[in-house]
């Protein structure tokens, strides 16, 4: 391309950035009243007790942001979590799980596993210190095959665990190396064991596998199942997040990536939950 038309192009799209940029400034006095309205509608009605989040659309904003690094595209997923969870406090959700790292992720390219987690890390490191976990009493835990996470990611899941443990607050379940195939295996294969060691007959433990035990042998059997489920990005699929809680869940679809997520799209989704009338398959 010319010298010249390259110039031509790049003034084009500056221009274009200020006009946005523009355009965003002059409506953000009506954003603040409308999201305003919505907080307080939502306010007027029942709060889910459990919220899923598929955390989507982190490499795509990485692109449109002109983010190249992985451990910057995904640091910028992971600070959002401080917003989420002021909203969640302001809400007075009790529960909520994130799903950070699937077990297919650890197939993606090693440049991009390494990003994904070494933000992963850093965060849980500073919720750690942060001050308004501890007078929220927060409380972190992990679910997923934790052992199959390099060992420095695995540590900081468990030093979150241990510093939150005792806190009965709103409860954060961080879902990494995490797959709802397999959290069904695992349960089923733990139910089997637990049996096992007790020398029960076959026939006997075939007719024990029922949904109730099954729910039992899960990751985080007290946690209630999730009301909502939201996933980010525009994609319209679970993926296999929470395949067995989910039978009765909510779900939400936004167009807008993680990072970008606001709480105006939050409150968006909860009021939607609201909104719709749950049967439970009856």
């Amino acid at each position: 391309m010319p010298s010249a038309m390259r110039t031509k192009k790049s003034l084009s799209m500056r221009s274009l950035g200020r006009r946005v940029s523009c355009r965003l400034r002059l409506l953000a006095p009506i954003y603040r009243i409308y999201e305003h309205h919505l907080a307080s509608q939502v306010r007027a009605y029942p709060m889910p007790r459990h919220i899923g989040l598929i955390l989507d659309g982190n490499r795509r904003y990485g692109r449109q942001n002109n983010l190249i690094d992985p451990h910057h595209i995904y640091m910028a997923g992971a600070n959002k979590l401080d917003d989420l969870l002021d909203w969640c406090v302001e809400l007075a959700i009790p529960a909520i799980t994130l799903w950070v790292f699937s077990t297919e992720n650890l197939s993606r390219s090693s440049d991009e596993v390494t990003g994904i987690l070494s933000a992963v890390e850093k965060k849980l490191g500073l919720l750690v210190a942060d001050r308004q976990i501890h007078n929220r009493r927060i409380r972190v835990d992990a679910v997923g095959r934790l052992e199959s996470l390099p060992p420095s990611t695995l540590a900081s899941l468990r030093a979150a665990e241990a510093a939150t443990k005792a806190y009965s607050g709103m409860r954060l379940t961080i879902a990494a190396a995490y797959g709802g195939r397999e959290e069904i295996v695992d349960a089923v294969q733990r139910l089997l064991r637990e049996q096992a060691l007790q020398n029960k007959p076959l026939k006997e433990v075939i007719e024990l596998v029922t949904p109730e035990a099954i729910s039992k042998s899960l990751y985080a059997p007290d946690l209630p199942d999730p009301d909502l489920i939201i996933r980010t990005s525009g994609e319209i699929r679970l993926s296999g997040f929470l395949l067995w809680q989910s039978a009765f869940s909510e779900f939400y679809f936004t167009d807008v990536y993680w990072p970008a997520f606001r709480r105006i799209d939050f409150l968006r989704a909860v009021r939607e939950f609201q909104q719709r009338q749950r049967r439970f398959g009856k």
